[in-house]
Parts: C-alpha cells; sequence; structure tokens
C-alpha cells in the first residue's frame, strides 16, 4: 500500500522514507514482494534510533506473516518467526519450562531485528542475543529461500547482518532449563570502590547493569539480577562498595515509575519476568528519547568509564542516564563482541538529535583508543572507513553481501554509509 501517514520509528526521531508498504501474510507473499521489488528493506519493532531501516522505495514489515514458535525439547531448541517478539517467546518458552540465556532490556523487540543488530542483555558469562542463532533462515534478492546452520564455514556472516543478505523469516534458538532470578537494586555505590572492585561486580550476578549521569563520585543504580541457587558473592549486600538497596520499586531514568519495570525487592520470579528491565505490558522509558551505545573490550573497562566521567561537562547535560553492561565474546563477523569479552556503554539521551550528533564525535574520539564499537541500531558517527578497522571480517561481510545480493536490492543509505563505503 502507499504511505499516505507518517510512518515513524519508536523514538519518533526518524520518518521512514518508504513509497509503499507491504504486509505479506505468507513465505510465498513475501517471496514474490521481494523478486518484484528494486529496493526493499524489512521493518521490525521500530526500535532502531537511525536510518538502518529505510528506504525511499519497498518496506515490508513482517507483523502480518504467521508466528511460529516451534519447540524441540529433545535438540534443545527453539525454531521461530523473525517477527515475533521476545516478550512473546519467552512467555511461551517458560510456559513450556525452558529459557533462553538472557534478554535485552526491552521485551518489546523482534528477534529477527535484535540478532541482526548484535543486540545484548548484560552478564560477563553471557554472549549477546545472537549467540543462540543456531540456524538462519532467508529469501533471497531473487525470491528463493535459503537455509544456514553452524556447520556451514560462513554461517558466522549470516548472523548479526543488518539486514543486509535477505529477509530473514525463522531463526533457530538455543534453549535451557527454565530457571527463577531475583532481582535488587542498589543505590549510590561508589565509583572508586565500583572500579577499584570492577570483576568482583560483575561476578556478584547472572546479569548487572550500572546506571550512571556520568557525573559525581556516585553510580545511581547497580541492578543485580541474580539466578535462584547460584552461590555468588554477597560483597555488595555487606556493603563493601557503599550504597544501600532500595526499598522500593526503581526505574533507570530518575522520577520515572518503577511500576513498569521488572519486578524488583528481591521477590524470587520467573526469568522472562526478570532479565529484562521493563515489563511487556508496559511501554518502555518515555518514548521521547535517542540512543547511543558503545561495546569496548572488557579489558579496558576501568579505563573507558574513566574517560566518560572525564567527558562529563559535555555529556551530562544532554543524557537522560547511562548504563554499563558486560557481555561475552562471540565469533559472529558484525558483532560488537566479536573475539573479545567486552563492556557496554549505553546512552539514553534527552530528544535533541542536532545537540546530540554534535558531541558523538567526542565521545567516539575520547573512546577510540580502546577499539569501541558502536551498536548497529543506534547512533553513532563513525562510517565504513572508521569500522572497517574494528571487524577483523568486515571485508568477508562485503564479499558475502554482493555475492547473496549481486544488484544491492536490500542496500540502503544506511549500509552504504557504513559498511559499502558509497
Amino acid at each position: 500500500m502507499e504511505l499516505e501517514t507518517k510512518e515513524l520509528n519508536w523514538a519518533g526521531n526518524l520518518e521512514y522514507r518508504a513509497s509503499e508498504l507491504l504486509y505479506p501474510t505468507s513465505i510465498e507473499q513475501l517471496q514474490e514482494q521481494v523478486r518484484a521489488a528494486s529496493k526493499v528493506r524489512v521493518l521490525g519493532s521500530r526500535h532502531s534510533f537511525n536510518d538502518i531501516a529505510d528506504t525511499s522505495e519497498t518496506m515490508i514489515p513482517l507483523a502480518k506473516m504467521p508466528q511460529v514458535i516451534d519447540i524441540d525439547a529433545q535438540a534443545m531448541n527453539v525454531r521461530v518467526s523473525g517477527g515475533i517478539t521476545y516478550g512473546a517467546l519467552a512467555d511461551a518458552l517458560h510456559a513450556a519450562g525452558f529459557a533462553l540465556h538472557n534478554l535485552a532490556s526491552l521485551p518489546h523487540i523482534s528477534v529477527a531485528g535484535a540478532v541482526s543488530t548484535g543486540t545484548h542483555g548484560s552478564g560477563e558469562a553471557h554472549g549477546n542475543l545472537a549467540t543462540a542463532v543456531s540456524a538462519v533462515e532467508l529469501v533471497l534478492a531473487d525470491g528463493s529461500q535459503l537455509s544456514v546452520n553452524r556447520n556451514d564455514p560462513e554461517f558466522n556472516g549470516f548472523v548479526v547482518s543488518l539486514g543486509a543478505l535477505g529477509v530473514i523469516t525463522h531463526l533457530t534458538l538455543d534453549i535451557v532449563p527454565s530457571f527463577d532470578v531475583q532481582q535488587t537494586v542498589y543505590e549510590q555505590l561508589s565509583w572508586d570502590k565500583v572500579l577499584d572492585n570492577f570483576d568482583g561486580i560483575q561476578a556478584s550476578a547472572y546479569s548487572v547493569s550500572l546506571f550512571t549521569d556520568w557525573s559525581g563520585d556516585l553510580v545511581g543504580q547497580t541492578w543485580l539480577k541474580r539466578r535462584v541457587g547460584d552461590a555468588l558473592l554477597d560483597d555488595i549486600d555487606q556493603g563493601k562498595f557503599g550504597g544501600l538497596a532500595a526499598i522500593a520499586p526503581m526505574h533507570p531514568l530518575p522520577g520515572a515509575d518503577g511500576a513498569i519495570c521488572s519486578e524488583q525487592l528481591g521477590v524470587a520470579g520467573p526469568w522472562s519476568d526478570r532479565l529484562s528491565h521493563f515489563r511487556m505490558d508496559f511501554m518502555p522509558s518515555a518514548g521521547d528519547e535517542l540512543q547511543t551505545e558503545y561495546l569496548v573490550p572488557r579489558e579496558y573497562a576501568v579505563q573507558a568509564i574513566t574517560a566518560m566521567r572525564e567527558l562529563s561537562s559535555v555529556i551530562t547535560p544532554l543524557l537522560l542516564v547511562a548504563e554499563v553492561r558486560t557481555i561475552a565474546a562471540d565469533e559472529l563477523w558484525l558483532s560488537g563482541n566479536y573475539g573479545r569479552d567486552g563492556i557496554a556503554l549505553h546512552f539514553t539521551w534527552k530528544p535533541q538529535q542536532q545537540e546530540v550528533e554534535t558531541i558523538l564525535p567526542h565521545v567516539e574520539s575520547a573512546l577510540a583508543p580502546f577499539a569501541a564499537r558502536p551498536h548497529w541500531g543506534k547512533l553513532f558517527a563513525a562510517t565504513s572507513t572508521d569500522l572497517q578497522k574494528l571487524y577483523p571480517n568486515f571485508n568477508d561481510f562485503i564479499e558475502l553481501a554482493q555475492r547473496l545480493d549481486p544488484a544491492g536490492k536490500f542496500r540502503n543509505e544506511f549500509l552504504n554509509r557504513n559498511l559499502f563505503g558509497a
């Protein structure tokens, strides 16, 4: 259908330029639509803050495609349709006695979109969400179907693929037995003590998030998600790092309602209700915000955090909140954690895009000594010349994309700017 109204991303900072939206209801219809298009991009849950999904021609949301959640208890995996959200998948898995290894902050995001951009949760032992993928099914530029799994020598190029290879119709994900989590939030831990004991902090829970505005001597909030039954350090509980446990539900944004966040105060409950920061039945945060994130090698964690604190006079005035998390290494070619354990420095900005884009080069310059890689779905200043140096398999991915899509049907301005250098 031709666009008659504005189509915006979730944050409202981007108006999509597509000349038509097509809503396939079957694989066959999707194949025909892709085959007939000259340029096409897939629109997921709209939680990207840049133009990664944008196009001036055909845009295909997968919202009306059949939803698939096929659990194989013997193989310990689940095959899902790409457009399904993590919230819906988590509920179905938990009801059947299974779990994913991790979830991102928002359960509202689509599985295919999150996987394709290297989105992650937190926890030093856990890779990003894409590391659970064991098979990928796509519709290619000529309308044909392709399925690849971990036995394919190029599999690691197919997972975090930015929509450059084809339309992801289904993914197969590893699953684990379901487990319960207790979440506790601590306020006002000492930055000096946290940085002196960074490894101890990260080892103290299944998932750890530090929320800050980068100013002052205290961490704003520290969120610990502990798997029930794990034997974990209790240094934070004993006050070793300063601060106190919150006595009411907290929200990462100062002054926002903690009731829309996943349950806290140490109350045990399913992983599906605790590993994300926000509840599926509420829209998270304020919506009217911008986001940026950089992935830094774990060995530079203290130096990178210190660099951001030293840049507080530039960052803090435009900031709603920042978050620090850890992620385990992987072998996915375009993953922010390819080949290295890392930390994520996440920035939730006030909705002042011009001002934010002005300071991003300063942030990236401060993080450049640490080989920081930007999150593909958020705002950043780097282009293909900068990014090529950060990914050992960058050119391998370019060759894969050019072989599968020689005419560039799936390319858009974002891909040309950040991958193909056009």
